[in-house]
């Protein structure tokens, strides 16, 4: 039989599993907007999902994937909560998920150094050549969250996830 805590964990992956919609080169995991997975009763999850902002329409579509997915694993009853606190940060995006979005041609956000050293350059690295100089286009791109900037090197436009 399995445990609860056993459960929780193999539903967490799964949900976890699941596409980002605006970006699906993530998981949510490695977005980091997946908060948890409890057993609220017999065949009845909770899960817990941070937006990355608030208001973000594409949580809607999370929460249903997320549904989708736990329901096709035999969870019946699956309630998605929108957790506000603590907020979401870049820097719950992980080591993968950065990696994937620079693969992906996005520049990922920068690491905020909580209590370390102050970064000496506020530039963002190409994701095509990987020059730190770069050009702001415009403060939105495809999604509220991402930049666009171009590359003075090679002259490519990309993304640039930006921090919060």
């Amino acid at each position: 039989m399995v445990t609860a805590t056993r459960l929780e964990e193999e539903l967490a992956a799964l949900a976890g599993s699941v596409p980002d919609p605006e970006l699906p080169v993530l998981s949510l995991t490695e977005l980091g907007v997946l908060r948890g997975v409890h057993m609220r009763g017999p065949g009845h999850a909770e899960v817990e999902l941070t937006p990355t902002y608030t208001g973000c329409p594409a949580i809607e579509a999370m929460a249903a994937d997320i549904e989708r997915v736990l329901q096709d694993h035999g969870i019946p009853q699956v309630t998605v909560r929108t957790v506000l606190s603590p907020a979401w940060s870049t820097d719950d995006i992980t080591t993968e998920g950065r990696r994937k979005l620079a693969e992906f041609g996005i520049a990922p956000p920068r690491p905020h150094a909580a209590g370390g050293p102050v970064p000496l350059s506020l530039s963002v690295r190409c994701p095509h050549c990987g020059s730190t100089e770069t050009e702001l286009l415009s403060r939105f791109s495809s999604t509220a969250c991402k930049a666009l900037r171009r590359c003075v090197s090679c002259r490519e436009p990309f993304d640039h996830f930006k921090e919060l």
